[in-house]
């Protein structure tokens, strides 16, 4: 069974969320949850799916314009459960973009990558909206 391209629909509170079997992986938007909703569930059972057999390549792209702390730990245990792409001998890359003023965004990344120790390049730029 081939597994499916999934996008998820952004709301007022969740990211838009695009996982693609091809190897990109794209969250963007605000992460503004602050209860348990089906949205990272579905993450993970794709990812459990992807990770059966993924791509050469997985990249990811983190976009928030907003981030708080329950929305960081769901982020937190997706990029670890994707981290898991190591373990199979593939690649891994992961790009962190925020606005150049926004510190609380950069510094949630670093946590993360250094907490983890997941490698996160880590770019600044003038539109969310672009990545």
């Amino acid at each position: 069974m081939k597994l499916e391209k999934t996008h998820i629909l952004p709301t007022a509170d969740s990211p838009d969320v695009l996982l693609d079997p091809d190897g990109i992986i794209k969250i963007k938007g605000r992460g503004m949850v602050v209860n348990r909703t089906r949205i990272p569930d579905q993450i993970m059972n794709w990812l459990d799916a992807y990770l059966i057999m993924p791509a050469e390549t997985t990249y990811v792209i983190i976009a928030f314009e907003y981030l708080n702390s329950f929305s960081t730990k769901i982020l937190t245990a997706t990029l670890l459960k994707i981290s898991q792409v190591w373990n199979q001998g593939k690649n891994l890359v992961i790009r962190w973009y925020y606005e150049e003023d926004d510190d609380d965004i950069l510094e949630r990344g670093e946590y993360i990558s250094e907490a983890y120790n997941i490698p996160i390049e880590f770019i600044i730029t003038d539109d969310l909206d672009g990545c």
